[in-house]
């Protein structure tokens, strides 16, 4: 049995490193792509996009911070920022006043709207780069078979 766990060990290991190499070679490909043409953040995308896909268009703060897995301080550092550029606004919550809602701006959809396209080329320059290496090979095919 311990020498069974011990090779499991490694082979765990190398898949953490494989999916971590892969999420870091996409993540670097898209950020440039949209530092480059539309002065957006990987993050700052996310962000956007996250709150254009609710029924709504908002959300409460800690639920952003879940759904872009960023501490709060974080979230509430890069939301800020976004507000500052007309992005984003923030109102209190009509039912709790402790509550605050962030919701994506009119400019804010226009730059997304702009930024989508850019972000869906790159992540697929980058997934058929990645393709490339043996050990990120099957991690692509996942990834791919969730966009299906």
């Amino acid at each position: 049995m311990g020498q069974q766990r011990q090779a499991i060990q490694p082979r765990l290991a190398q898949g953490w490193c494989a999916l971590a190499a892969l999420h870091n070679r996409l993540e670097a490909h898209i950020e440039r792509a949209l530092q480059s043409e539309h002065d957006l953040s990987v993050r700052e995308f996310s962000v956007l996009d996250v709150l254009d896909r609710q029924d709504g268009f908002h959300l409460r703060m800690n639920e952003l911070s879940d759904a872009v897995v960023l501490s709060q301080s974080a979230t509430t550092r890069l939301v800020t920022r976004l507000e500052e550029r007309g992005l984003l606004s923030r109102y209190l919550c009509d039912t709790d006043r402790r509550g605050i809602y962030t919701e994506v701006t009119p400019a804010g959809c226009t730059l997304l709207t702009a930024a989508r396209p850019t972000h869906d080329r790159a992540l697929r320059e980058a997934l058929a780069r990645a393709e490339e290496h043996t050990e990120l090979a099957p991690l692509v095919d996942v990834v791919k078979s969730l966009g299906a």
